[in-house]
């Protein structure tokens, strides 16, 4: 297994040309440097949006690709996300329970809550909030029970608080507006049956940086 920081704004699949990337290239296009002595690339274990940063678990050969499939797909691997959203929410934890479903057929991955879609679950904690009330911005832990696309995203937006640089569900603008501000933060990967599971966490990104600050973040023991 191999857990590597995604950067924001690549797709990790290969996909059509669009306005927003002119060349068509993804993460996926760089596994060959990640061999390490083995004879075949590594394959991704699960995926994150284009514009979503941080954890993402590759598999280094068909065995543990197979054997990371079942832990994902039976919800023995915790994630955590942080997110800055817009607003936020009065209490201080809580849990969205909103089943989503596709948008329509043009929009592909795109989602929308849906009474008859699929059963989604989010767990939220709030981490710190903004003291400057014309800028009013709350850092939330976000947990998906549940693993639907968009999940977070469309989660965030139905509660009232988008998060920050959403162009989709939020307010933000389709070209030159902030990044979207949701993170992998932190996997827990269970493995072995007879050791703790490994647990990897990845450093805030610089684009979200100042808007965790102004939420109470402080990066004394984050790298650069």
């Amino acid at each position: 297994m191999l857990v590597i920081d995604k950067p924001a704004g690549i797709p990790v699949h290969r996909g059509p040309r669009n306005s927003r990337d002119k060349s068509g290239a993804a993460l996926e296009d760089y596994f060959d440097a990640l061999r390490f002595g083995l004879p075949r690339q590594p394959v991704l274990a699960h995926r994150l949006d284009r514009d979503t940063s941080g954890c993402l678990v590759l598999g280094r050969h068909r065995k543990a690709t197979a054997s990371l499939g079942l832990l994902f797909k039976h919800n023995k691997i915790s994630k955590s996300y942080w997110a800055v959203v817009e607003g936020g929410p009065e209490g201080d934890t809580g849990t969205i329970d909103i089943p989503l479903g596709r948008l329509n057929e043009e929009r592909g991955w795109w989602q929308k809550p849906d009474p008859n879609g699929l059963p989604s679950t989010t767990n939220w904690q709030v981490l710190g909030r903004s003291a400057d009330p014309d800028m009013k911005l709350t850092w939330l832990a976000l947990e998906p029970v549940t693993g639907r696309t968009h999940q977070l995203r469309v989660h965030c937006a139905a509660m009232g608080w988008p998060i920050t640089g959403d162009s989709i569900y939020g307010t933000a603008p389709r070209e030159g507006g902030a990044m979207l501000h949701l993170h992998a933060r932190q996997i827990s990967v269970p493995l072995s049956k007879n050791k703790p599971p490994v647990t990897v966490v990845a450093p805030v990104p610089n684009h979200m940086r100042q808007r965790l600050k102004l939420c109470g973040w402080q990066d004394m023991s984050e790298s650069a």
